[in-house]
């Protein structure tokens, strides 16, 4: 019956009892699917994580200037990594990069802290994302 509509026999569920059969054009079917997946992955965000480098000696000023590159990334939509690397002698002033941190984060306007500045190795690290609606 299906050969003789130019359509194909498409087995729906083998592992019933009965099983069920559908009649219709499998290649019609097909690139209508991809379509709509090519329509979901259209409206799709992909979210970046951008990076923005501190020190614990840095200036004031310095940190102003990395703050607003970190505020236009995050109202840009994206995820913003704040790091600060401590070399040798710097490990014992800790405390001053936390403190640095917590300046950083009360310059950015737009953002929200993703997860709170934690020591991972040698550097202190903290995730900054954009304000939920």
């Amino acid at each position: 019956m299906a050969y003789s509509k130019n359509l194909d026999l498409v087995l729906v569920s083998p592992s019933a009892e009965n099983p069920v059969c559908k009649m219709f054009d499998y290649s019609k079917y097909k690139f209508e699917m991809n379509k709509k997946a090519k329509e979901a992955k259209k409206k799709q965000k992909i979210v970046e994580i951008k990076e923005v480098r501190l020190s614990p000696n840095i200036d004031k000023h310095d940190v102003e200037i990395k703050a607003k590159m970190a505020d236009k990334f995050i109202t840009s939509g994206d995820k913003v990594k704040v790091t600060m690397r401590f070399r040798g002698r710097q490990l014992n002033f800790i405390n001053q990069g936390r403190e640095i941190m917590n300046n950083f984060k009360e310059m950015i306007s737009n953002g929200q802290v993703e997860k709170e500045a934690k020591m991972e190795g040698k550097n202190l690290v903290m995730f900054l994302s954009p304000k939920q609606k």
